[in-house]
């Protein structure tokens, strides 16, 4: 099979087709889930560029400074009981011309920019550490700046009750509102939580875990200048994004990063020259490949395994000093632990093979 691209090489630049915009309204988004049998909102050929919306479904959190009209709109038009069996809100799905199972589907994500300079971060009654307490929720709100690509936080409060329906709006203007995190910036690095294929089953598949379609990877590293490879798992591939991030740390451990909304810019190309069993990541000087698991010492095994393959097919070592080298070379991380399906992921770096590498 193919090689991906020689390590110490930009990736060869793929002349552009037709420029699409995908805007995020009540017709071209689907929340909660990915179908096979859902209707395509765009149909692109490979290489075109896509300026995609795409929307928190954290905005009402403080839905003064996060929810525009559209926004707003797509809250009051989708009914809260077609909102599953996920949370997120995915535009799209994306056609692409000729897309086969067996194919990969390439990604590069060109430009990621927040659609106002607000997020919001909970520490859900799914997080890492709930119970530890008292298994209450709190919102944090932080304001963005895009001078310094800093975020600090504005204010926190206690949610009331559990955080349960997707989409809720919360009346923060008459909650009690409490300092936080003073005198703390947080670096600011927008990216995708939730993006991918359709997954290759009947009906409705939840948002809420990452597999090997991709889904709610999580991993903060998927922002501009990176590169995702998905295997195709249906005719046209169906390729949605969601789940906007403006700031995250790998664990993910109070349940959610800084969620805001994002306008994406990104170039969609077909690959029948080479299949990976999962989602890969290329940044500029590494790749990353994710395991996903129940239990994170499975993920984190198949995402050695997963590794063990790229560098043994895809770089042509042995299964012995790919083995080595994952050893003294490559670092192992957990993404997330708040998913039910956890994630783990393993990252190589470029710069250690001799030119005539990947």
């Amino acid at each position: 099979m193919a090689l991906i691209c020689e390590h110490n090489q930009r990736r060869a630049p793929v002349e552009p087709g037709a420029l699409h915009i995908l805007r995020a309204t009540p017709q071209n988004v689907h929340w909660g889930y990915f179908d096979p049998a859902q209707a395509p909102s765009l149909k692109v050929k490979s290489g075109d560029l896509v300026h995609a919306e795409a929307i928190t479904h954290h905005a009402g959190d403080a839905p003064e400074l996060m929810m525009d009209d559209a926004v707003w709109k797509i809250f009051k038009e989708i009914p809260e009981e077609d909102r599953n069996p996920g949370v997120h809100i995915m535009t799209g799905p994306i056609h692409v011309e000729g897309a086969k199972p067996g194919d990969m589907l390439e990604v590069r994500y060109h430009r990621m920019t927040p659609r106002n300079n607000y997020g919001s971060n909970l520490a859900a009654n799914w997080g890492y550490l709930y119970k530890e307490f008292d298994e209450k929720e709190r919102v944090t709100i932080y304001e963005l700046d895009p001078n310094s690509n800093n975020a600090r936080a504005m204010y926190a409060y206690d949610f009331p009750g559990k955080y349960l329906v997707p989409g809720t709006v919360t009346e923060c203007p008459v909650c009690d509102r409490q300092e936080a995190l003073k005198g703390v910036r947080v670096p600011v690095r927008p990216h995708l939580g939730t993006a991918g294929v359709a997954p290759n089953v009947h009906g409705r598949v939840s948002t809420i875990p990452p597999g090997l379609h991709g889904g709610n990877i999580d991993n903060w590293r998927i922002g501009a200048g990176a590169t995702m490879y998905y295997p195709v798992q249906v005719d046209g591939a169906l390729f949605s994004i969601g789940d906007p991030h403006v700031s995250q740390g790998d664990g993910e451990i109070s349940g959610t990063a800084i969620e805001s909304s994002l306008n994406v810019t990104m170039q969609i190309i077909l690959r029948k020259d080479f299949f990976f069993p999962s989602p890969l990541l290329e940044t500029e000087d590494s790749f990353i490949v994710h395991g996903f698991d129940p239990d994170l010492n499975v993920a984190t095994r198949n995402a050695a395994l997963d590794m063990l393959k790229l560098l043994n097919e895809h770089h042509g070592l042995s299964r012995n000093d790919s083995y080595s080298l994952m050893s003294v070379a490559a670092d192992f991380g957990v993404t997330q632990v708040v998913d039910a399906t956890q994630g783990a992921h393993v990252r190589i770096p470029r710069d250690i093979f001799p030119p005539k590498g990947f």
